[in-house]
C-alpha cells in the first residue's frame, strides 16, 4: 500500500521533504512511463569572474580556433573539471 503525498506549502518545504523520504512508498515506478520535456531549459544564473586580461585573452584564442564564444568554452572547461573532480573521470 502506497503513502499518501502530502500537501506542500511551497517548494522548499517539497525539496526538503523528497530530500529526507524514499518515493518508492509514495509511487508505484513501474507504472511510470518516458517522457520528454523539449521546452525545458536549464535555469542559469548569471556570475561576474574576475580573470586577468592574458588569461582571457588565451581563452579568446582557443574559443576561437574551436569557433565558439569563449563564454561558452568557459563552460565547457568547467563541466569537464567538475565532471573529473565529482566523478574521477580523466579530463580529455
Amino acid at each position: 500500500m502506497l503513502k499518501q503525498i502530502p500537501e506542500f506549502e511551497d517548494e522548499d518545504e517539497e525539496r526538503e521533504f523528497w530530500a529526507t523520504h524514499d518515493s518508492t512508498e509514495y509511487l508505484d515506478w513501474s507504472q511510470a512511463e518516458p517522457t520528454v520535456l523539449p521546452k525545458l531549459k536549464p535555469s542559469t544564473k548569471t556570475i561576474s569572474l574576475r580573470l586577468s586580461e592574458s588569461m582571457l585573452n588565451e581563452l579568446r584564442l582557443l574559443a576561437n580556433k574551436r569557433d565558439i564564444p569563449y563564454q561558452s568554452l568557459i563552460k565547457v572547461f568547467l563541466r569537464e573539471r567538475i565532471d573529473s573532480e565529482l566523478y574521477k573521470q580523466p579530463i580529455p
